[in-house]
């Protein structure tokens, strides 16, 4: 014989029910609150690096905090955080200071940011500003207490432009760094200019071949990379320095997106190696065979093989 519920606790029930439905907690909890955990141990250093996260209302805040471990049990740089939309608090225990980040939207195309090292007792005022299309962007920077030194960029289709004050000999002087760049030849060719100096950069690539050539000035330091793609498994890639003669080539055989391997050797410091990734390379572990990212490389000095050295990395994920 089935029990049922009082007539009074059945109606409570049911209008939990509708006050959940109307206010929109009635979902999946995890869109309100979830907490995240990861921990990296790197053999190279000894140090297992631990993070945690706590994210709140579907990414309105979160709360995250994180700390380095030895493996004698001592703990260090321990650093405490709040993040929201626009405003973003990261304390560190270990120096006693805090970097304080505000934001507010002057409009849809514009924001302005202002940063702050309390200890320091110096921050930054940025207006940021875009397009509809976000084809054009600009910036201006301030510090302040005021030093007036101030810096602007301006980002557009083919390129960028920065301009910032410096102090020189007590004297202000005005530095103009950036890039443009355009298709030539079924390639791009790029320029990049920083103080004195530029570089020249061309890069062709299809389905089979990349080649990118640079040039520096006036140092005239020419340097090319070459990659062969064999096929979806294989690559190899090599890159020579005509100045120096120095040069380094790395072998890629990556048998599906959770498996990468690699072979090099690099003449300028006389050293092979190859490597093993279990997990997409450049990101971390969210993506890994049961969130568990594994890095594994030998390194073989060329001039004393019996000194080679077998490095790790493991990271582990949980989401809770």
């Amino acid at each position: 014989m089935s029990e049922k519920l009082p007539s009074t606790m059945a109606t409570s029930a049911e209008s939990q029910a509708v006050l959940l439905d109307s206010s929109g907690l009635n979902g999946d909890w995890r869109k309100y609150a979830a907490l995240k955990v990861s921990t990296e141990y790197d053999s190279e250093d000894h140090l297992f690096t631990n993070k945690i996260s706590a994210r709140l209302m579907n990414g309105l805040a979160k709360f995250k905090a994180s700390f380095l471990r030895e493996q004698g049990g001592e703990l260090r740089n321990p650093v405490l955080g709040f993040v929201s939309k626009h405003l973003s608090v990261l304390y560190d225990h270990e120096v006693r200071n805090a970097l304080v980040t505000l934001g507010v939207d002057l409009g849809s195309h514009c924001q302005m940011k202002y940063a702050r090292d309390i200890k320091a007792q110096q921050g930054e005022a940025k207006l940021l500003a875009q397009s509809p299309d976000l084809k054009y962007k600009a910036e201006i920077s301030y510090d302040l207490p005021p030093t007036g030194l101030s810096r602007a960029a301006l980002t557009f289709p083919i390129g960028q432009v920065r301009l910032e004050e410096e102090l020189i000999d007590e004297q202000k002087s005005l530095s103009i760094n950036g890039f443009v760049g355009g298709t030539v030849l079924n390639g791009l060719l790029l320029t990049e200019w920083k103080d004195e100096n530029i570089n020249l950069k061309y890069r062709y690539k299809d389905k089979e071949v990349t080649v990118a050539p640079s040039i520096s000035l006036p140092m005239k330091t020419p340097l090319i990379s070459f990659k062969r793609q064999f096929d979806h498994l294989n690559k190899l890639s090599y890159l020579y320095n005509f100045d120096s003669a120095a040069w380094s080539a790395v072998y890629k055989h990556k048998p599906n997106e959770s498996l990468k391997i690699k072979v090099g050797y690099d003449s300028d410091v006389r050293l092979a190696w190859a490597a093993a990734w279990l997990g997409k390379e450049d990101s971390g572990a969210k993506q890994a065979p049961r969130k568990c990212k594994v890095q594994v490389m030998l390194q073989v000095p060329q001039d004393d093989p019996r000194s080679a050295v077998l490095l790790f990395k493991v990271k582990k994920r949980w989401d809770l």
